[in-house]
């Protein structure tokens, strides 16, 4: 099963008063990703306790990773991105199973092998990501290659990088070798516990939308915005990544 992707309005779209809502919150949301919400920035009280507490701590860590995910914009728009045509529970599950499989392996593996990636180099394919989905969900792709790029793995794919993202921070913060691994898989549940906290008020705007013939007059924009945002993560990153050097 590969995702629909747009293929232009219905003859006929209707015209509701809240039809722009969803890109009215897009707009509003860009000024938080270019400030402090940025990919996988952990608030420093957060940094301070993952640097001094030791042993065990299974409940903290899965607050940790439930608001990581809660919070993570870069995680978000690629939910949004991934999901935004997708209407079966049964395909949303399959492609969220196949992100948090991704993004699991690559947030475990790499702090237990302590693997880190330049940060703002693994952001930078972050923001990439929601580019990319973006793109996909225009059909982009379909107009420039001819054929359609497996969606699957693109997402499995980009999981990978997003649980790079997450893991060279955590190997930053140097986390206690002391309850290592109980407290990476509770931080792990955690993240999947926000993530379906994410997904679910996605998915309750999206069903609302969905309802009104305006849907297919605002997808493109809507993705366009999208877009927009994921360079914006990019240029951000890259920047970062220039001035630090």
């Amino acid at each position: 099963m590969q995702e629909p992707f747009y293929q232009g309005p219905p003859r006929s779209p209707g015209a509701c008063w809240w039809s722009a809502l969803p890109l009215l919150v897009a707009l509003l949301a860009l000024p938080l990703l270019t400030g402090a919400a940025f990919a996988h920035a952990v608030a420093e009280g957060d940094k301070g306790y993952i640097q001094e507490i030791t042993g065990i701590n299974l409940l903290p860590f899965m607050y940790l990773g439930a608001k990581h995910m809660v919070t993570g914009y870069d995680h978000i728009l690629f939910l949004f991105g991934v999901i935004f045509f997708l209407y079966r529970m049964k395909h949303i599950g399959i492609y969220v199973s196949l992100f948090a499989l991704g993004h699991s392996t690559t947030m475990l593996l790499g702090v237990y092998f302590n693997v880190g990636i330049n940060s703002y180099i693994i952001d930078a394919i972050i923001g990439l990501s929601v580019v990319y989905k973006a793109l996909d969900n225009m059909g982009a792709f379909q107009r420039w290659l001819g054929f359609q790029p497996n969606t699957k793995g693109a997402t499995l794919v980009f999981g990978f990088f997003h649980g790079f993202g997450l893991s060279t921070k955590i190997i930053e913060y140097n986390i206690s070798p002391d309850g290592l691994v109980p407290n990476l898989l509770a931080f792990n549940v955690g993240v999947e516990i926000g993530q379906l906290l994410a997904l679910g008020a996605i998915l309750i705007v999206m069903g609302y939308w969905r309802r009104t013939r305006s849907f297919w007059r605002y997808a493109y924009t809507a993705n366009a915005i999208v877009m927009t945002a994921g360079f914006l993560l990019i240029g951000y990153q890259l920047t970062g990544l220039f001035v630090a050097a």
